[in-house]
């Protein structure tokens, strides 16, 4: 259960601890909605005049937002890490990508080893919930639903780091590696080579995770950067080669479909 029953002589700070808690450690998420007042307030075992001045005081330091009629959100407390302007030039130059891959390996490599270390049944349940679906999902060869599951394993990997800073830090790279800021990682699931050589590497990862490996579960995720990485490269270089091939072909066709008419004309004149 999400929430537990509040036994604290003040009520509303003991509720405002206790849901600020669930939003530092990340089980209350932006856009999570809180259930509605009478359930939580029998769920914490308080007067629910109590828990309207706490969701007053999370919703006047914007934690939380009310919506009319619509019940009580958890706020975007992150908000985005970079501006538009800066997103538009992260997408324009290699750089900004090589870059964004090095902070992963290094950060990535540090919550893996602290997940080992820390995660409890719960973490193991959810990795492996979401392992077990991505299995599914290579299966049934569905590229855009591995890909989508790939960030929710990472994120999950994290989440059991138990590290609030590392949570909130990396939660926000993770909304710009679905939002494909830096590189499309569809193409990186396209290929079906790519698409099982990721799978094994994701399986490492895992299964360190759950053995309580720290070292190896570090090893597997600077392994799994560096590849992602390498390929990012030869499939940005592929694709520069198809586009080149692929003129080259309209300018022959081209240059054939003009040659008929130039023959003709020669016959006539003769």
């Amino acid at each position: 259960m999400t929430f537990q029953r509040i036994q604290h002589t003040k009520i509303a700070e003991a509720i405002i601890r206790q849901i600020e808690e669930l939003i530092l450690e990340g089980v209350l998420r932006p856009g999570d909605r809180l259930p509605p007042e009478r359930e939580l307030a029998k769920t914490l075992d308080v007067s629910r005049p109590s828990l309207r001045e706490a969701l007053t005081s999370l919703e006047e330091r914007g934690l939380l937002t009310a919506h009319q009629g619509g019940g009580t959100f958890v706020a975007d407390v992150m908000g985005p890490v970079f501006s538009d302007p800066i997103l538009e030039l992260f997408g324009k130059h290699d750089k900004a990508t090589a870059d964004y891959l090095e902070f992963r390996l290094e950060i990535e490599s540090i919550s893996a080893r602290l997940a080992a270390e820390r995660a409890t049944d719960a973490d193991r349940e959810i990795l492996t919930r979401i392992f077990e679906a991505m299995l599914v999902a290579h299966d049934l060869d569905d590229p855009q639903e591995e890909a989508r599951l790939d960030v929710e394993l990472h994120a999950a990997i994290v989440d059991a780091s138990h590290n609030i800073v590392l949570i909130q830090t990396l939660r926000s790279i993770y909304a710009l590696l679905r939002e494909g800021v830096f590189y499309n990682r569809r193409r990186l699931y396209e290929n079906p080579s790519g698409r099982d050589t990721l799978l094994e590497q994701h399986r490492a990862l895992y299964e360190c995770v759950m053995a309580g490996d720290g070292p190896g579960a570090g090893a597997a995720a600077v392994n799994h950067i560096h590849y992602v990485a390498s390929e990012r490269q030869l499939a940005e270089v592929t694709l520069s080669r198809q586009d080149i091939s692929r003129r080259r072909l309209e300018q022959r066709q081209r240059e054939e479909a003009a040659r008929p008419s130039n023959r003709k004309s020669k016959r006539k004149s003769a």
